[in-house]
Protein backbone atom coordinates (compact mmCIF):
# COMPACT_ATOMS: atom_id res chain seq x y z
CA UNK A 1 0.00 0.00 0.00
CA UNK A 2 2.88 2.32 0.75
CA UNK A 3 4.37 1.58 -2.69
CA UNK A 4 1.11 2.50 -4.40
CA UNK A 5 0.80 5.68 -2.42
CA UNK A 6 4.43 6.70 -2.79
CA UNK A 7 5.21 5.63 -6.38
CA UNK A 8 2.29 4.35 -8.43
CA UNK A 9 -0.26 7.16 -7.84
CA UNK A 10 2.27 9.98 -8.40
CA UNK A 11 3.42 8.32 -11.65
CA UNK A 12 -0.17 7.95 -12.85
CA UNK A 13 -0.85 11.61 -12.09
CA UNK A 14 2.27 12.65 -14.02
CA UNK A 15 1.19 10.58 -17.04
CA UNK A 16 -2.37 11.96 -16.98
CA UNK A 17 -1.22 15.59 -16.66
CA UNK A 18 1.36 15.05 -19.39
CA UNK A 19 -1.26 13.67 -21.76
CA UNK A 20 -3.56 16.60 -21.07
CA UNK A 21 -0.74 19.09 -21.64
CA UNK A 22 0.22 17.43 -24.92
CA UNK A 23 -3.40 17.50 -26.08
CA UNK A 24 -3.70 21.20 -25.26
CA UNK A 25 -0.48 22.01 -27.13
CA UNK A 26 -1.71 20.11 -30.19
CA UNK A 27 -5.05 21.91 -30.15
CA UNK A 28 -3.42 25.32 -29.73
CA UNK A 29 -0.57 25.03 -32.21
CA UNK A 30 -1.27 22.06 -34.48
CA UNK A 31 -5.01 22.06 -35.27
CA UNK A 32 -6.40 19.44 -37.57
CA UNK A 33 -6.95 20.78 -41.07
CA UNK A 34 -9.45 19.13 -43.30
CA UNK A 35 -7.73 18.98 -46.64
CA UNK A 36 -10.17 19.54 -49.44
CA UNK A 37 -9.59 16.98 -52.10
CA UNK A 38 -10.93 17.86 -55.52
CA UNK A 39 -11.62 14.89 -57.65
CA UNK A 40 -10.33 15.10 -61.24
CA UNK A 41 -13.87 14.41 -62.37
CA UNK A 42 -15.26 17.39 -60.43
CA UNK A 43 -16.25 20.37 -62.60
CA UNK A 44 -17.22 23.92 -61.74
CA UNK A 45 -20.50 24.97 -63.33
CA UNK A 46 -21.46 28.52 -64.21
CA UNK A 47 -24.30 29.86 -62.05
CA UNK A 48 -27.64 30.02 -63.79
CA UNK A 49 -30.47 32.49 -63.12
CA UNK A 50 -34.05 32.53 -64.34
CA UNK A 51 -35.60 35.41 -66.25
CA UNK A 52 -38.21 36.86 -63.92
CA UNK A 53 -40.66 39.72 -63.76
CA UNK A 54 -39.91 42.65 -61.51
CA UNK A 55 -39.47 46.39 -61.20
CA UNK A 56 -36.47 48.51 -62.13
CA UNK A 57 -36.13 52.04 -60.76
CA UNK A 58 -33.31 53.99 -62.34
CA UNK A 59 -32.77 56.88 -59.94
CA UNK A 60 -29.36 58.43 -59.46
CA UNK A 61 -28.31 60.75 -56.63
CA UNK A 62 -25.09 62.72 -57.12
CA UNK A 63 -23.13 65.05 -54.85
CA UNK A 64 -21.69 68.32 -56.12
CA UNK A 65 -21.26 72.04 -55.56
CA UNK A 66 -22.82 75.24 -56.81
CA UNK A 67 -20.52 77.24 -59.08
CA UNK A 68 -20.79 80.51 -60.97
CA UNK A 69 -20.76 80.36 -64.75
CA UNK A 70 -17.44 81.13 -66.41
CA UNK A 71 -16.58 84.58 -67.76
CA UNK A 72 -16.70 85.06 -71.51
CA UNK A 73 -15.23 87.63 -73.87
CA UNK A 74 -17.47 90.27 -75.42
CA UNK A 75 -16.31 91.57 -78.80
CA UNK A 76 -17.06 94.86 -80.49
CA UNK A 77 -19.69 95.06 -83.21
CA UNK A 78 -18.87 98.55 -84.45
CA UNK A 79 -16.10 100.36 -86.26
CA UNK A 80 -15.46 103.76 -84.70
CA UNK A 81 -13.98 105.71 -81.82
CA UNK A 82 -14.78 105.30 -78.12
CA UNK A 83 -16.33 108.55 -76.89
CA UNK A 84 -16.88 107.51 -73.25
CA UNK A 85 -16.57 104.54 -70.91
CA UNK A 86 -19.36 104.43 -68.35
CA UNK A 87 -18.25 101.53 -66.09
CA UNK A 88 -15.02 100.58 -64.39
CA UNK A 89 -13.07 97.36 -63.90
CA UNK A 90 -14.96 94.92 -61.67
CA UNK A 91 -18.27 96.77 -61.92
CA UNK A 92 -21.49 94.82 -61.40
CA UNK A 93 -23.87 95.66 -64.22
CA UNK A 94 -27.49 94.93 -65.00
CA UNK A 95 -28.81 93.61 -68.27
CA UNK A 96 -29.15 96.50 -70.74
CA UNK A 97 -26.95 98.87 -68.73
CA UNK A 98 -24.85 101.34 -70.78
CA UNK A 99 -21.19 100.31 -70.82
CA UNK A 100 -19.51 102.64 -73.31
CA UNK A 101 -20.34 104.89 -76.25
CA UNK A 102 -18.86 104.59 -79.74
CA UNK A 103 -18.96 107.17 -82.56
CA UNK A 104 -19.54 105.00 -85.56
CA UNK A 105 -17.64 105.88 -88.75
CA UNK A 106 -20.18 104.98 -91.41
CA UNK A 107 -22.89 106.03 -91.12
CA UNK A 108 -21.60 108.56 -88.63
CA UNK A 109 -23.58 108.43 -85.37
CA UNK A 110 -23.08 107.85 -81.64
CA UNK A 111 -24.13 104.43 -80.34
CA UNK A 112 -24.33 103.21 -76.74
CA UNK A 113 -23.06 99.66 -76.16
CA UNK A 114 -25.21 97.83 -73.59
CA UNK A 115 -24.54 94.85 -71.30
CA UNK A 116 -26.05 91.68 -72.82
CA UNK A 117 -26.95 90.35 -69.36
CA UNK A 118 -26.32 90.97 -65.68
CA UNK A 119 -22.85 90.20 -64.42
CA UNK A 120 -19.44 91.54 -63.45
CA UNK A 121 -17.18 93.37 -65.89
CA UNK A 122 -13.51 92.43 -65.98
CA UNK A 123 -10.46 92.93 -68.23
CA UNK A 124 -11.89 96.14 -69.64
CA UNK A 125 -9.81 96.71 -72.79
CA UNK A 126 -11.12 100.08 -74.01
CA UNK A 127 -10.46 103.71 -73.07
CA UNK A 128 -11.82 107.04 -74.23
CA UNK A 129 -10.45 108.05 -77.64
CA UNK A 130 -9.51 104.50 -78.62
CA UNK A 131 -10.32 103.19 -82.07
CA UNK A 132 -12.41 100.04 -82.02
CA UNK A 133 -13.25 97.60 -84.80
CA UNK A 134 -15.67 94.75 -85.30
CA UNK A 135 -14.37 91.60 -83.57
CA UNK A 136 -12.07 93.40 -81.11
CA UNK A 137 -12.32 92.03 -77.57
CA UNK A 138 -13.60 94.91 -75.47
CA UNK A 139 -14.18 93.30 -72.04
CA UNK A 140 -15.09 90.09 -70.25
CA UNK A 141 -18.35 89.47 -68.48
CA UNK A 142 -18.86 87.00 -65.64
CA UNK A 143 -22.62 86.41 -65.80
CA UNK A 144 -24.76 86.41 -62.68
CA UNK A 145 -25.72 82.82 -63.46
CA UNK A 146 -25.00 79.68 -61.45
CA UNK A 147 -24.96 75.97 -62.08
CA UNK A 148 -24.57 72.76 -60.13
CA UNK A 149 -21.68 70.50 -61.06
CA UNK A 150 -21.80 66.96 -59.66
CA UNK A 151 -19.25 64.20 -60.15
CA UNK A 152 -20.35 60.78 -61.38
CA UNK A 153 -18.57 57.45 -61.43
CA UNK A 154 -17.81 56.61 -65.09
CA UNK A 155 -19.35 53.14 -64.59
CA UNK A 156 -22.72 54.90 -64.18
CA UNK A 157 -22.57 56.66 -67.56
CA UNK A 158 -24.68 54.02 -69.30
CA UNK A 159 -27.48 54.84 -66.88
CA UNK A 160 -27.32 58.46 -68.04
CA UNK A 161 -27.99 57.65 -71.70
CA UNK A 162 -31.17 59.53 -72.66
CA UNK A 163 -31.06 61.35 -69.32
CA UNK A 164 -33.86 63.88 -68.67
CA UNK A 165 -33.26 67.60 -69.14
CA UNK A 166 -34.29 68.39 -65.56
CA UNK A 167 -33.09 67.29 -62.13
CA UNK A 168 -34.01 68.06 -58.53
CA UNK A 169 -31.44 70.02 -56.52
CA UNK A 170 -31.25 70.05 -52.73
CA UNK A 171 -28.75 72.50 -51.24
CA UNK A 172 -27.29 71.54 -47.88
CA UNK A 173 -28.75 73.92 -45.31
CA UNK A 174 -30.53 75.82 -48.06
CA UNK A 175 -34.09 76.39 -49.26
CA UNK A 176 -36.57 73.77 -50.37
CA UNK A 177 -35.52 71.50 -53.26
CA UNK A 178 -35.96 73.04 -56.70
CA UNK A 179 -35.68 71.94 -60.32
CA UNK A 180 -32.59 72.72 -62.39
CA UNK A 181 -32.61 72.61 -66.18
CA UNK A 182 -30.31 71.84 -69.07
CA UNK A 183 -28.91 68.63 -67.59
CA UNK A 184 -25.80 67.60 -69.49
CA UNK A 185 -23.08 64.99 -69.07
CA UNK A 186 -19.45 66.04 -69.43
CA UNK A 187 -16.51 63.63 -69.81
CA UNK A 188 -12.94 64.94 -69.92
CA UNK A 189 -10.08 63.46 -71.92
CA UNK A 190 -8.76 62.03 -68.65
CA UNK A 191 -12.01 60.13 -68.11
CA UNK A 192 -13.44 62.31 -65.33
CA UNK A 193 -17.21 62.46 -65.63
CA UNK A 194 -19.62 65.05 -64.27
CA UNK A 195 -23.22 66.16 -64.65
CA UNK A 196 -24.12 69.84 -64.91
CA UNK A 197 -27.42 71.70 -64.74
CA UNK A 198 -28.40 75.37 -64.63
CA UNK A 199 -29.78 76.93 -61.45
CA UNK A 200 -32.92 79.02 -62.16
CA UNK A 201 -32.44 82.78 -61.96
CA UNK A 202 -35.08 83.13 -59.25
CA UNK A 203 -33.09 80.95 -56.82
CA UNK A 204 -30.68 82.65 -54.44
CA UNK A 205 -27.49 80.59 -54.27
CA UNK A 206 -23.80 81.12 -53.61
CA UNK A 207 -20.73 79.62 -55.23
CA UNK A 208 -19.26 76.72 -53.28
CA UNK A 209 -22.47 75.55 -51.61
CA UNK A 210 -22.62 71.73 -51.36
CA UNK A 211 -25.71 70.24 -52.95
CA UNK A 212 -27.29 66.99 -54.11
CA UNK A 213 -28.63 66.33 -57.60
CA UNK A 214 -31.39 63.73 -57.95
CA UNK A 215 -32.08 62.34 -61.41
CA UNK A 216 -35.22 60.32 -62.20
CA UNK A 217 -33.95 58.26 -65.13
CA UNK A 218 -36.86 55.90 -65.58
CA UNK A 219 -38.98 53.23 -63.92
CA UNK A 220 -40.71 50.07 -65.15
CA UNK A 221 -42.95 47.62 -63.29
CA UNK A 222 -43.87 44.02 -64.10
CA UNK A 223 -41.08 43.86 -66.67
CA UNK A 224 -38.71 41.03 -67.62
CA UNK A 225 -35.50 41.69 -65.67
CA UNK A 226 -32.07 40.07 -65.48
CA UNK A 227 -28.79 40.93 -63.71
CA UNK A 228 -26.56 43.38 -65.56
CA UNK A 229 -23.72 40.88 -65.07
CA UNK A 230 -25.51 38.53 -67.48
CA UNK A 231 -25.40 41.00 -70.37
CA UNK A 232 -22.52 41.72 -72.70
CA UNK A 233 -23.05 44.97 -74.55
CA UNK A 234 -23.91 48.61 -74.11
CA UNK A 235 -26.94 50.81 -73.83
CA UNK A 236 -30.01 49.59 -75.65
CA UNK A 237 -28.82 46.15 -76.76
CA UNK A 238 -26.57 43.28 -75.77
CA UNK A 239 -26.05 39.54 -75.69
CA UNK A 240 -26.88 36.87 -73.13
CA UNK A 241 -26.14 33.15 -72.91
CA UNK A 242 -29.23 30.96 -72.62
CA UNK A 243 -28.87 27.59 -70.88
CA UNK A 244 -30.95 24.70 -72.27
CA UNK A 245 -30.54 22.65 -69.10
CA UNK A 246 -29.33 19.51 -70.92
CA UNK A 247 -25.60 20.00 -70.48
CA UNK A 248 -25.09 21.46 -73.95
CA UNK A 249 -23.23 24.69 -74.62
CA UNK A 250 -25.31 27.79 -73.90
CA UNK A 251 -26.92 29.64 -76.80
CA UNK A 252 -25.68 33.17 -77.48
CA UNK A 253 -28.73 35.37 -77.97
CA UNK A 254 -29.21 39.07 -78.79
CA UNK A 255 -31.52 41.08 -76.52
CA UNK A 256 -32.97 44.57 -76.46
CA UNK A 257 -32.52 46.41 -73.18
CA UNK A 258 -34.55 49.05 -71.35
CA UNK A 259 -34.27 50.67 -67.94
CA UNK A 260 -31.08 49.90 -66.01
CA UNK A 261 -30.53 50.58 -62.30
CA UNK A 262 -26.93 49.37 -62.21
CA UNK A 263 -27.89 45.97 -60.75
CA UNK A 264 -30.86 44.77 -62.80
CA UNK A 265 -31.81 45.66 -66.36
CA UNK A 266 -35.09 45.44 -68.24
CA UNK A 267 -35.24 43.15 -71.28
CA UNK A 268 -37.79 44.24 -73.87
CA UNK A 269 -36.98 41.68 -76.59
CA UNK A 270 -35.11 38.40 -76.92
CA UNK A 271 -36.07 36.51 -73.74
CA UNK A 272 -39.19 35.02 -72.20
CA UNK A 273 -40.17 34.63 -68.58
CA UNK A 274 -38.68 31.44 -67.15
CA UNK A 275 -35.72 31.27 -69.55
CA UNK A 276 -32.47 30.21 -67.87
CA UNK A 277 -29.36 32.25 -68.57
CA UNK A 278 -25.82 32.44 -67.32
CA UNK A 279 -25.49 34.86 -64.44
CA UNK A 280 -22.12 36.07 -65.74
CA UNK A 281 -20.96 36.62 -69.30
CA UNK A 282 -18.01 34.46 -70.44
CA UNK A 283 -14.78 35.80 -69.01
CA UNK A 284 -16.51 37.83 -66.30
CA UNK A 285 -14.79 37.60 -62.92
CA UNK A 286 -17.35 37.63 -60.16
CA UNK A 287 -16.55 39.48 -56.93
CA UNK A 288 -14.42 37.25 -54.71
CA UNK A 289 -15.74 36.85 -51.21
CA UNK A 290 -13.24 36.36 -48.41
CA UNK A 291 -14.11 34.43 -45.28
CA UNK A 292 -11.97 34.24 -42.16
CA UNK A 293 -11.84 31.82 -39.24
CA UNK A 294 -9.78 31.36 -36.11
CA UNK A 295 -7.23 28.55 -36.32
CA UNK A 296 -5.86 29.10 -32.83
CA UNK A 297 -6.36 31.61 -30.03
CA UNK A 298 -5.50 35.02 -31.49
CA UNK A 299 -4.56 33.57 -34.91
CA UNK A 300 -6.92 34.11 -37.85
CA UNK A 301 -6.76 32.63 -41.34
CA UNK A 302 -8.60 34.01 -44.36
CA UNK A 303 -9.48 32.17 -47.56
CA UNK A 304 -10.96 33.51 -50.77
CA UNK A 305 -14.21 32.33 -52.21
CA UNK A 306 -14.58 31.16 -55.78
CA UNK A 307 -14.88 33.48 -58.77
CA UNK A 308 -16.48 32.33 -61.97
Amino acid sequence: MIVWRRWIFPLLLVVIFGACAAALVKIAFFPDRAESVVSPETSVTDPIVAVERGSVVNALSLSGNVARDDAYAVRGELNGTVLAVHVGEGAAVAAGQKLYTVRQDDPRKDIDVLAPEAGDVSELAIVKGQTTTVGTETYKLTPARYHLLATVDPVQLYRLVNAPTEATVTITGGPAPFACTGVGVQVTAEGTASVRCAVPADQTVFAGLPAKMDLALGQVDDALVIPVTAVQGGAGSGKVWVDAGDGSDPEERSVTLGVNDGVMVEVTEGLAEGDSIRQFVPGFVAPVEEFCYEVSPGVEQCDSGMSW
